[in-house]
């Protein structure tokens, strides 16, 4: 099977090999090819011949204004050059509670994201999956104020990005589901908790404050904002956080 995947980050760079040692045809782009999704430049090459294209890119900006223009204009080149090139199957990884969470800028870009592909005339899987155990630290760092993380104890169900990965690379195999995904991890559990876990095996001193105000990245929480949606029958990852942290430390 021929595959294009744009997006070299912690996802991207993973499913490549993944699917690169299972003997696939995989060719991971990205700006230093060529590619420019927000402009179109180089699309219509890279994804000539492909059998299915993974959008794994990111915004590099946060800004309200810049999130949307980037999700929107690149999904919208990377569609139209799928159509003129007739690849079969487009896959984008989104996350799970984006619709819940309309207050942030950034989740608002992923449901305009998946709202075009549901709409486009290529066949789709999506994959909404919850944070990400590698970012724990990332949220810790955002509510840290004067050396104390203020973070919410409404509940994450995080995942390892090993797991994301499997089970990426096991839709993009597949036919299209021309539908969506929910993946999680076991357990769902306070962010507080969560940056405490994580501060235990990394020896970080900072104290936590739990502070339901502390929201998650501009949005407010509630209990299970970030968690699967109720009747999704959400795919459960097996790796715990107990087993995540200590392949860290």
């Amino acid at each position: 099977m021929k595959i294009v995947i744009f997006g070299s980050g912690l996802i991207g760079s993973q499913v490549a090999s993944k699917l690169g040692d299972a003997g696939h045809d995989v060719k991971a782009l990205g700006r230093a090819d060529g590619i420019d999704t927000t402009t179109g430049e180089g699309l219509f090459e890279a994804v000539t011949g492909a059998d299915v294209v993974v959008d794994l890119t990111n915004s590099p900006s946060w800004s309200d204004d810049d999130v949307m223009a980037f999700f929107r204009d690149g999904t919208g080149h990377i569609l139209a050059a799928e159509e003129k090139a007739g690849v079969g199957h487009h896959v984008i990884l989104s996350i799970v509670g984006a619709d819940r969470l309309s207050d942030s800028g950034y989740m608002r870009a992923k449901v305009a994201q998946e709202d075009l592909v549901k709409a486009g005339p290529i066949p789709y899987s999506i994959v909404r999956s919850t944070q990400f155990f590698e970012f724990i630290a990332g949220i810790a760092d955002a509510g840290t104020v004067d050396g104390t993380v203020h973070a919410t104890p409404a509940h994450l169900q995080p995942i390892a990005s090993r797991d994301v990965v499997s089970h990426v690379a096991e839709v993009v195999t597949g036919p299209p589901l021309n539908g969506t995904v929910e993946i999680a991890g076991p357990e769902p559990l306070g962010i507080d908790e969560l940056v405490r876990r994580l501060f235990s095996v990394t020896g970080d001193d900072r104290s936590v404050t739990p502070d339901p105000e502390a929201g998650y990245f501009g949005a407010k929480l509630d209990s299970a904002a970030l968690t699967p949606t109720p009747g999704a029958n959400a795919w459960i990852a097996p790796t715990t956080l107990n087993e995540w942290l200590a392949s860290k430390a």
